[in-house]
């Protein structure tokens, strides 16, 4: 607990950053969100060719292209940025990316997403992410306390914050996946957050004496093999993934590298425990007129 005068001016600096990157560099944003053209084709072969695919479409100097399977192995969608030009220029695409696979493959159907829809997808995504925030503070105001409700909100806008500036300042694509990795990392972040408070709270029952920053550092030690365990494992199988996955996922698993492993974590124990010192959790014990307890046992083997 005596690191919160270290991560607290930490935490705030980052923040403040990742905001003016927000501003200033802005982000990425993917075909989802700034249009572009959807083209369905179905290959002749049992098995469509992606990487061919790719490399035949890849080359045409399009920007960005992303090729994703769907339904049967055969069967691939193919989404290309939006064009400058107009529909008349959205409308070449489909011309392009059919010379360019030749007779291997048919065309399906093709479909051009405008900026008005991706505005209103952006808008979506934004509000179901703070749906998501607000639904968590719901939940642990009626399974804890205000505190904790509290604490964990300001831990997960934390977490939000500062990938959003990691996917600024790299230039990460900001697509339906970035937003499905944002949702991911609040979750993630969220659940070991809550063993912390879950043993926090257990102690705050069992103790009734014992000094605050004493409790929580007792309770985050309990905890530390069980977390420790927990986001090795989760980092082994995002680094494979980052590796060996594809184009098509990493913003994905990048995002996720980032908001799991390096915030999500550190937020837990870092940010997320410390502010119940400052929201005053415990304080009503002050009033009991308990014989004092023993000392844990964690607490005589760490001394």
């Amino acid at each position: 607990m005596r690191f919160r005068r270290i991560s607290f001016p930490l935490s705030a600096i980052a923040s403040l950053l990742a905001i003016a990157l927000y501003f200033t560099h802005g982000l990425n944003f993917g075909i989802d969100f700034v249009g572009g053209t959807a083209i369905e084709v179905r290959s002749k072969a049992e098995v469509a060719d992606l990487a061919k695919m790719r490399a035949a479409v890849g080359g045409l100097g399009l920007g960005e292209v992303l090729l994703q399977q769907f339904g049967t192995p055969r069967d691939v969608l193919i989404r290309v940025s939006r064009q400058p030009g107009g529909e008349e220029a959205q409308q070449a695409v489909i011309v392009k990316v059919r010379e360019a696979l030749g007779d291997e493959v048919e065309i399906r159907q093709s479909a051009t997403v405008g900026p008005r829809i991706s505005t209103e997808l952006l808008a979506y995504s934004a509000i179901g992410l703070m749906t998501a925030i607000f639904g968590i503070l719901i939940y642990l105001w009626f399974r804890f306390e205000w505190q904790f409700a509290l604490g964990a909100m300001v831990a997960n806008v934390h977490d939000l914050v500062l990938t959003i500036g990691f996917m600024s300042l790299f230039q990460i694509d900001f697509d339906l996946a970035s937003i499905a990795a944002l949702l991911t990392i609040l979750g993630y972040s969220l659940n070991d957050t809550v063993v912390i408070y879950d043993r926090i709270r257990e102690l705050l029952r069992r103790y009734k004496r014992m000094p605050i920053p004493e409790l929580l550092n007792i309770s985050i030690n309990s905890t530390m093999t069980r977390s420790v365990n927990t986001h090795v494992t989760v980092t082994l199988a995002l680094l494979a993934m980052y590796f060996f996955g594809g184009h098509a996922i990493h913003s994905f698993t990048a995002t996720m590298l980032f908001g799991v492993v390096l915030v999500g974590t550190y937020t837990s124990v870092f940010i997320a425990a410390p502010l119940l010192i400052y929201f005053g959790v415990g304080s009503f014990r002050a009033s009991t007129e308990e014989e004092p307890e023993p000392e844990p046992a964690v607490a005589r083997k760490r001394a």
